[in-house]
Formats: structure tokens, C-alpha cells, sequence
């Protein structure tokens, strides 16, 4: 499970890797266009790593990490998150397999003993691959050999040719 969002985020321990290879790239003769360029970053980028690559030198341009507060779940606890939820709610003892967030919110707790709002474990599941699905609503007295039988029967009848349109500019 990799520890990296997917929606273009820094988590702490990910380093800015556009500043680093520019990092990398910068020596006296590059032009921070042309490096900007290379790096497929904008200009202003380029000239802001490039003054303080002038005023700081190469340590100036690391990156300073995450802000914020560091993740409640770590690495381990999410692996054992998502092993709960692919046996399936009823596993965990719920009436129905079907997983809401706070229903995911009391596995967590009870697997982790951390509390998250159910709106903050939306994101968490996100973050994980999950995505939101949704059962096919159908009546439990559904019998589906009776709608076979009135679709090949009496749904032929019901559907008749229609007349032909009557036409507008015909009309004497």
C-alpha cells in the first residue's frame, strides 16, 4: 500500500521532488526558464528556487515536509483496516454486509483504538482505493421467473405496431 496520495499531495516523508531535481539540475550557466522548462514547472517556480539556490545554496531548496498534523493511522494499522473490510461487515457483526462509514468508523476504533468522524473516514477509505458502491434496490417478493414469463408473454401483446404518424401538412 503506498504511503503517497494519489491527488498530487506531499505526505511527510515524501520530499519535493520537482525542487530536488532542480536541485539537482542547477549550476551557474542554467537558465531557471530553461530548467523550468526541463522540469515542467512554471517560471516563477524556477526563479524562487533560484534565488534562494543563490541565497541558501543547495540546502536552501530542500523541502520542508508535510505541514500539519501527522497521520492517527499508520502504514500497518491501514493494511489491517482494509483486511477487516474485505471480510465483509457481517464479519464484524453487522446485520448487513454493507459497509457505512460509520460502520467503518466502529471497526477502526475497535481494531485500533483510534476515533474518527465518519466524514474524516470517507477520505481515509479514498486515500485507501475505496469507492463508494451502491446495492441494487430491488423488492425483497421480486420473483424473476414471473417477469420472464410476462416479458416473453404478455409484453408482445402490450407492445403493438403504432399507427403511422399522422401528418401535419396533409391535413385538407
Amino acid at each position: 500500500m503506498p504511503d503517497a496520495p494519489d491527488d498530487g499531495r506531499q505526505t511527510i516523508n515524501q520530499p519535493d521532488d520537482v525542487s530536488r531535481k532542480w536541485r539537482d539540475l542547477s549550476t551557474p550557466c542554467l537558465i531557471p526558464a530553461l530548467v523550468a522548462h526541463r522540469l515542467g514547472t512554471s517560471r516563477q517556480n524556477a526563479h524562487r528556487w533560484y534565488h534562494a539556490w543563490q541565497h541558501g545554496g543547495r540546502d536552501a531548496l530542500r523541502a520542508a515536509g508535510r505541514a500539519g498534523r501527522r497521520p492517527k493511522l499508520d502504514a500497518r494499522q491501514r493494511r489491517k483496516i482494509e483486511r477487516a473490510l474485505l471480510q465483509g461487515a457481517q464479519a464484524h457483526g453487522f446485520d448487513t454486509d454493507l459497509w457505512t462509514c460509520k460502520r467503518v468508523v466502529i471497526v477502526i476504533q475497535r481494531l485500533t483504538g483510534v476515533r474518527h468522524h465518519p466524514a474524516h473516514v470517507w477520505r481515509i477509505l479514498r486515500q485507501m482505493g475505496w469507492t463508494p458502491q451502491r446495492p441494487e434496490r430491488r423488492a425483497r417478493e421480486r420473483d424473476e421467473d414471473a417477469i420472464a414469463r410476462w416479458v416473453t408473454t404478455d409484453w408482445p401483446r402490450i407492445r403493438q405496431e403504432r399507427p403511422a404518424p399522422r401528418r401535419l401538412d396533409r391535413l385538407p
